[in-house]
């Protein structure tokens, strides 16, 4: 099994360079490095090695934040020869949580030198755009458009404060956003949401920088898990928030979940789209977002 590094050198302010350049020097093993430079490069290299079957198997290594790792997945999703590992070094690292993930290059090491098992997690699909983590509408996704595009997040990531900046937009988006009305197919059955705030499908169950969304997700099980928090205030959705760290959210009756293989999501309006936290887009009213699970489609390096 040959190893491979896709380093993003910008995760958590371009601290991930430096990082890298130190983790570099305790490698022991023979590899190959490949610098990310621009959103999809780590899924472009990916598919690379996805079509690369007849050269035996690799394990595509993820250096870099939860972004990362997404595009290294959707990338090698259905290529039973790619074996995907990560070292966390972003500000979120929602990945780690709910994922084994390697803390450092003797680790690799010796999963190289020994039995190399891997086991098969889940991929859900928004639409046709995968997540690894989470993919959902509303609230949450405002949220991560905004990170994403704040000069804020690296500013305060090269002082080891990343998170702060979602603390600073959850605020900010409280007194902006606008609820909307959801309907939610599933299994045959339909249900009608009123007053909105957000959506949430997961495969794993953590998003946001480490918030428990969903305690019940298994990403091997062959289901996705939907978490629709509706008709509450703008002060009591701070106290759900406030518990979903731990996962208690749950038990307020204004949070409901349901699980299934397919859930058919539609707002009557436009409302912002995320897919591991990433900028998916908008929804559209006048068509449904289809969320699916894809049992088994990538592999995770054991350890």
């Amino acid at each position: 099994m040959e190893a491979v590094f896709i380093v993003n050198p910008a995760a958590q302010g371009r601290k991930a360079l430096g990082r890298w350049n130190s983790f570099r020097k305790t490698a022991t093993f023979p590899y190959q490095e490949f610098m990310t430079d621009s959103p999809g490069h780590a899924t472009a290299i990916a598919r690379g090695f996805a079509g690369r079957r007849k050269e035996g198997k690799f394990l595509l290594i993820a250096f870099g934040g939860d972004g990362t790792v997404h595009e290294i997945i959707a990338g090698a999703a259905g290529a039973d020869h790619i074996v995907v590992g990560s070292v966390g070094a972003g500000s979120g690292n929602d990945f780690g949580r709910g994922f084994r993930s390697f803390a450092s290059a003797a680790e690799i090491g010796r999963y190289l030198g020994g039995s190399k098992d891997s086991m098969a997690f889940d991929l859900g699909s928004a639409d046709g755009d995968f997540f690894v983590n989470s993919s959902g509408i509303g609230f949450d996704a405002v949220i991560s458009k905004a990170t994403g595009r704040s000069f804020l997040k690296p500013i305060l990531n090269r002082f080891g404060l990343g998170k702060l900046v979602y603390a600073i937009y959850i605020v900010r988006t409280l007194f902006t956003f606008r609820t909307f009305n959801l309907e939610v197919s599933a299994g045959g059955e339909q249900r009608q949401y009123q007053d909105v705030w957000f959506a949430t499908v997961s495969n794993q169950p953590y998003f946001g920088g480490g918030m428990k969304i969903s305690p019940a997700s298994e990403p091997s099980d062959g289901l996705i898990e939907l978490t629709v928090v509706s008709r509450l205030s703008r002060v009591k959705l701070l106290f759900v928030f406030g518990s979903v760290f731990f996962g208690a959210h749950t038990a307020f009756r204004e949070v409901d979940s349901l699980q299934g293989r397919s859930l058919s999501l539609k707002a009557d309006r436009k409302v912002p789209l995320h897919t591991d936290g990433e900028d998916a887009g908008d929804t559209d009213p006048e068509r449904p977002v289809v969320f699916k699970v894809l049992p088994g489609a990538w592999r995770l390096a054991g350890q």
